[in-house]
């Protein structure tokens, strides 16, 4: 038996008081209407109504059920109503696990797309450790590396890379270096998470090759490091992620421009294709485009981005 349905019927009947009315408005026999009733009553093990050849009217238990019935229908009707707009708009929330790196890159950008869809909400949720999706409520995720679980997603958002920057006082001052190598003769902020930071891999003549630097300023958090940097201190090895801003406004410039660094393949993933919601759609292709921004800017002509963007180093873009 359909309870539901059959609440339904019965509050409505009890509306109207006339099996017969109900059954033209739902467009079935006045026999389906009657043999619902039946079933409730069945189901409850109790007489729902007094019937006559004329007319008919609740018992108290019916009269019971019914006071019962409404507010489990409305709840019900409330629910569909408010997953039904989340079927068809960017509503509720979103949850993003990603990186300190990708946190900051996108909490400069979220509240222009939240500006736009009022009704969503974004959660960060920031973490170094790849954990389990499903275990850790995730919608959406940016992974690094190649993806080899099975049962996710996949969307390619294009490559992760470092970049050597410095701040414009610096190379005022100090110079910049031509080679990698030349690295050893410059001051150099250390990104110390693991053993051997203070290793710079470059790509020279199509080979990675790894670079010793030096300096006085070491920190295992990426936002001390990009500050640093951004004072003059000295020369920092960070995901482009990080500093691609800085580098659009100036306040950084990119230096060793013809040797980057390995590329590591960037992901957005989901823990399924089925049902993905619309508020979730919209968070995703809005990272896309945020990352494909990057592309597209970093890989332009430099006279084209002098056209584009007058008070951008065409220096500082181009790659």
């Amino acid at each position: 038996m359909d309870l539901l349905g059959s609440l339904g019927i019965l509050v409505r009947v009890a509306e109207v008081l006339s099996f017969s009315a109900v059954a033209r408005e739902r467009d079935v026999s006045q026999a389906a209407v009657a043999r619902q009733i039946s079933q409730l009553e069945e189901h409850f093990g109790v007489r729902l109504f007094h019937r006559t050849t004329r007319k008919i009217s609740l018992t108290d238990d019916g009269q019971m059920l019914v006071v019962l019935a409404r507010p489990i229908l409305t709840g019900v009707e409330d629910m569909l109503t408010a997953v039904g707009r989340q079927s068809a708009s960017p509503i509720g929330l979103v949850r993003v696990g990603l990186t300190g790196t990708a946190g900051r890159f996108l909490a400069r950008r979220l509240p222009e797309l939240l500006a736009n869809h009022p009704g969503l909400k974004v959660e960060l949720v920031v973490s170094d450790r790849i954990g389990d999706m499903i275990e850790d409520r995730l919608d959406l995720a940016m992974r690094a590396g190649e993806i080899s679980d099975a049962s996710l997603v996949v969307r390619h958002a294009g490559t992760m890379s470092r970049v050597a920057v410095a701040a414009p006082s610096y190379i005022e001052k100090h110079g910049e270096p031509s080679l990698p190598a030349e690295l050893a003769q410059h001051t150099c902020i250390v990104h110390a998470t693991r053993q051997n930071s203070d290793m710079w891999t470059f790509v020279t003549n199509e080979a990675a090759q790894q670079f010793r630097v030096s300096g006085g300023f070491l920190a295992n958090d990426t936002s001390a490091v990009h500050l640093a940097a951004r004072s003059g201190y000295g020369i920092a090895y960070l995901s482009l992620v990080d500093v691609f801003d800085d580098l659009r406004s100036g306040q950084l410039v990119r230096v060793l421009n013809n040797f980057p660094s390995p590329n590591i393949p960037l992901s957005l993933v989901y823990p399924s294709r089925r049902h993905l919601a619309p508020r979730t759609r919209v968070v995703l292709n809005f990272i896309l485009e945020e990352l494909r921004e990057i592309r597209a800017l970093l890989s332009a002509d430099p006279g084209e981005v002098r056209d584009r963007k007058s008070d951008r180093s065409a220096r500082v873009l181009s790659v």
